[in-house]
């Protein structure tokens, strides 16, 4: 064990996270991988939580403290990648907690398949709260996705990957760059723009982080975070995708065509997709573009489907139903949301 040249280099950035940020660490010492460095980031935290992270830097010379003053987790998590030495890179939230197998599992992945760039893992939700728990839907279907190209095919349904659940190499954050700033999720988009560039991906089978959900998650208390953030930076990676592998481009046919369902599929347009026409459940619906009823869908030789539904279910019988027609998922469809 070696702190100049451990395997794995764990980013954790905290702010003001004093009441969970013993338990995060703690979930690293205790890890089966010993051969590990974990750098802990201060982004202008004004609680306890630094003196925390500094008692752990004296007891554990594998523990690194820095600071960074740009106020963002963005900030914070590439000035920690920036400082990393490991051969792996594992992301990790300060309120989480690693499961103790993690890093080894995971480091072991990538040491037996080199033609992975990334793995991540299943992770357990904890809900803190009663307004909480609807995320638990999404957990469930993120833990479904497991697979290279299930991840491939469902990246602009949701976020795929649960960022603190991942590890990669580190020379793949130096090729293709790390978070970006702007008004989206930063961790979506570097997921989104690393998928598109190649980067190969799968989830292992096991739970490998406690993810804890409480109200004051970013994700619930800031706009890039919102639903109008992700349809946006989802768009753009998404027009990217059907410019490389839709045979009929620019042409898509949207499934859905509800009023939100337009608002958010037109947004293809600006990046000169052609929305050629709308399918829909509902017979006799009047719109100022060409619709199909689903039971007069056409062969898959004919169009390339988007499908624009949220609701989980009814997710699932449209693509049973596409699958039934002879569709391939990836190939003549693709799910969006």
């Amino acid at each position: 064990m070696s702190k100049e040249n451990p395997l794995v280099s764990v980013i954790l950035p905290f702010f003001n996270a004093e009441l969970t940020l013993n338990r995060a660490i703690e979930s690293i010492t205790q890890q089966s991988l010993k051969n590990f460095e974990c750098i802990l980031i201060n982004n202008n935290s004004t609680d306890n939580s630094v003196e925390i992270a500094k008692n752990w830097t004296k007891k554990d010379i594998r523990f690194i403290l820095i600071h960074e003053k740009q106020q963002g987790v963005m900030f914070a998590s590439n000035t920690g990648s920036r400082h990393a030495c490991g051969k792996y890179v594992a992301r990790m939230d300060s309120d989480d907690v690693s499961r103790p197998h993690r890093l080894k599992r995971q480091s072991e992945f990538l040491d037996l398949n080199p033609d992975y760039d990334a793995v991540a893992g299943k992770v357990k939700h904890i809900s803190h709260s009663e307004n909480t728990k609807g995320f638990a839907h999404y957990v469930k279907w993120v833990n479904s996705v497991q697979t290279y190209v299930e991840i491939l095919n469902k990246q602009f349904v949701e976020s795929v990957i649960v960022n603190p659940s991942a590890m990669w190499r580190k020379e793949l954050g130096e090729r293709f760059g790390m978070y970006e700033s702007g008004k989206f999720p930063e961790d979506y988009e570097m997921w989104l723009r690393w998928l598109g560039k190649g980067m190969k991906i799968k989830k292992l089978k096991e739970i490998v982080l406690d993810w804890h959900d409480s109200d004051t998650r970013l994700t619930r208390t800031q706009s890039i975070y919102s639903d109008s953030s992700f349809y946006k930076i989802k768009t753009k990676y998404l027009a990217k995708w059907l410019e490389k592998n839709n045979p009929f481009h620019p042409k898509v046919a949207i499934w859905g065509a509800s009023r939100i369902s337009r608002r958010r599929a037109k947004l293809l347009t600006q990046y000169g997709i052609e929305i050629e026409c709308f399918i829909d459940t509902k017979k006799g619906r009047l719109l100022n573009h060409k619709i199909i009823y689903f039971e007069e869908t056409p062969s898959p030789d004919k169009i390339f489907i988007l499908t624009y539904i949220k609701q989980m279910n009814a997710r699932d019988e449209i693509q049973e139903f596409l699958d039934g027609k002879g569709y391939e998922e990836g190939i003549n469809y693709l799910l969006v949301s």
